[in-house]
């Protein structure tokens, strides 16, 4: 976990430099986050593109560069001391149980959960993140047990069925019922900008498990690029989305 106080001068500095740049706060209106909302205390955001702030390098100079923006906003989501998790995303669809799961330092300087692109928890408290730029994050509430889960599903791990093995590590560790979980599909890059329709086949997906509540937000990140980072529209060079979901008590 990040020092949250050690870190507090280098967001001072930070804020200074960045003084002229637009923060979005954490966005938990959108109408398609809020059937998350029918599991009990469980809170779900969104952080679109930052206005002002100009992404050039690779994944890692870019997340160097958002980092101090996504940390103030996870500051302002769930407190000072928030305990969160980030996955290290390697286009798989292996999923970890958190907390507990092994954590490694990644290139751009923060903790991640090795190998995997999916992150579930039980525990009330436990902040989720994962970051997309055309991918699909998938926010999962249980309604019964209160478990949560945050995937991040592209081409391949969408392909390697990500969403089945969530939901099967929900049940063998929470008791969790396909048809008690409410699923929602983040903006991601869809037909005719991209040749394979990953929200079709993460809808195929969710029919086929029995999930009880499943929400495609229908929003392409490739069409707006004032709103959404686009991977492949700006061609590797953009920044990250971030997805979050807690928990804030026990169910």
């Amino acid at each position: 976990m990040p020092d949250w106080k050690k870190n507090d001068s280098q967001l001072a500095a930070w804020r200074k430099l960045n003084a002229s740049v637009t923060v979005p706060p954490v966005t938990e209106a959108l109408s398609f986050l809020a059937p998350l909302a029918a599991a009990p205390g469980v809170r779900a955001g969104w952080v679109e593109r930052i206005p002002g702030l100009e992404i050039t390098g690779d994944r890692d100079e870019a997340m160097r560069q958002l980092w101090p923006h996504h940390e103030e906003e996870i500051r302002r989501f769930a407190g000072n001391d928030a305990n969160f998790w980030r996955a290290e995303q390697v286009h798989g669809p292996d999923v970890a149980v958190v907390p507990g799961a092994p954590r490694i330092m990644a290139a751009d300087g923060l903790e991640i959960v090795p190998g995997v692109d999916g992150l579930v928890t039980g525990e009330a408290g436990v902040v989720l993140v994962i970051h997309v730029a055309d991918c699909g994050a998938i926010w999962l509430a249980d309604r019964k047990t209160g478990a949560i889960g945050l995937l991040h599903s592209g081409r391949k791990g969408t392909e390697a069925n990500i969403f089945q093995r969530a939901l099967d590590q929900m049940a063998e560790v929470f008791g969790t019922q396909a048809e008690d979980v409410t699923a929602v599909l983040s903006p991601c890059i869809r037909p005719p900008d991209y040749e394979v329709d990953i929200p079709a086949a993460i809808a195929n997906q969710a029919a086929a498990a029995g999930v009880g509540n499943f929400i495609d937000c229908g929003l392409n990140t490739a069409s707006d690029p004032s709103r959404f980072y686009s991977y492949r529209k700006e061609l590797g060079k953009t920044g990250r989305m971030m997805a979050l979901i807690i928990r804030d008590s026990p169910p």
